[in-house]
């Protein structure tokens, strides 16, 4: 079996930390890999060296004439591996990979890979979508936004929870908050920010880690000021090995407005640290967390409920070891094996059909 899959980069990402995930364990599987980046050659994760890494060039810059190489080199790739199944990550992507692979005959796979509302151009997405024998959705949520003929190709796997983290941390943990994720509006690091200084009212004593890079970086940074929280707030920036920075800390936090599964709050819980999501579109956080047993989902864009979240975990350390005992559950039943199993079962069905 031979697999392509396409993203724009491995720089960094929820998308790419999949990829990376999945390509390991497929090769472990004797399965022929290669990851397609259309935009770039950066890579941030640690790869099995029998995967193939190939670049179709740097970013184009809206550049129509840079934009037509990549497909030209695209359609090539595909043309030279005419025996590969494509699978392409978000609609971006694979706008590219399907224009590229036209009438050459490859089974192609779709992953959508967020929430579908927020999506500029629905109607070419679904255009494009519509090209695969196969999609995948994170969620039942997602997958019911689309049309109903795009429905019948979905199939729901979550995300993969890599093997080798660390191991559930016992220790007494340091009073931290973390955060990992791109400093972006999605994010909405600001309403973390707001929330902490609430929570910083009543426990001084802890910190704030928002760990990732993003244009928003200059901004949040000036809105810590304001909020008096220099002291208390640091932004290590973008840390390959995040979980090993982390596993320690007193909670983890995701203040987004939306997500698809959050690959940092699946792996935050899978180390027992107790976790406090928005509950967010498109039901990525709510898939992860029964709200009260192993984490606590808070309303999006409400600082006073996220900040009394932090609050109830904060002064009450049973119950946050509680919590983040049974959020480490994940672990198993989210294994890297487990859903590598499912969609190289979706891989062989395409194959065979």
């Amino acid at each position: 079996m031979k697999v392509i899959f396409v993203i724009v980069s491995l720089a960094g990402g929820g998308a790419e930390r999949v990829i990376s995930i999945l390509a390991n364990r497929f090769v472990e599987e004797g399965i022929d890999v290669t990851i397609m980046m259309t935009a770039g050659d950066a890579v941030a994760y640690r790869l099995d060296q029998r995967v193939h890494l190939v670049s179709m060039g740097g970013t184009s810059g809206g550049s129509l004439r840079l934009r037509l190489q990549r497909l030209a080199r695209m359609r090539a790739y595909f043309g030279a591996n005419q025996d590969a199944v494509i699978i392409s990550f978000g609609p971006g992507t694979s706008f590219f990979a399907v224009a590229a692979s036209l009438f050459q005959g490859h089974r192609m796979l779709i992953s959508e890979r967020n929430d579908p509302a927020i999506c500029p151009h629905k109607r070419l997405r679904n255009l494009v979508y519509g090209r695969a024998q196969q999609l995948f959705f994170q969620t039942e949520q997602a997958r019911n936004c689309f049309p109903v003929r795009l429905r019948r190709k979905g199939r729901i796997i979550p995300n993969p929870i890599a093997s080798g983290l660390s191991p559930v941390y016992l220790g007494e943990r340091k009073k931290t908050v973390a955060a990992v994720g791109r400093l972006e509006a999605q994010k909405n690091h600001r309403l973390l920010l707001e929330a902490f200084a609430l929570f910083h009212q009543k426990y001084s004593d802890w910190k704030l880690e928002i760990y990732g890079e993003g244009s928003l970086r200059q901004e949040l940074e000036t809105l810590a000021k304001e909020l008096s929280l220099s002291q208390a707030v640091s932004f290590p920036g973008f840390v390959t090995e995040v979980t090993e920075k982390i596993k320690d800390a007193g909670m983890y936090v995701l203040s987004s407005d939306y997500e698809g599964i959050s690959n940092s709050l699946l792996e935050a819980m899978s180390l027992g640290i107790p976790s406090i999501s928005t509950d967010c579109p498109i039901g990525g956080s709510s898939l992860c967390i029964r709200s009260g047993d192993n984490g606590l989902l808070v309303p999006v864009g409400d600082r006073m409920a996220l900040a009394e979240a932090m609050e109830k975990l904060a002064g009450n350390s049973k119950l946050a070891k509680q919590m983040g005992q049974r959020g480490a559950e994940l672990r198993e039943c989210w294994s890297e094996k487990n859903i590598g199993r499912q969609w190289l079962e979706c891989i062989r069905e395409i194959q065979k059909g």
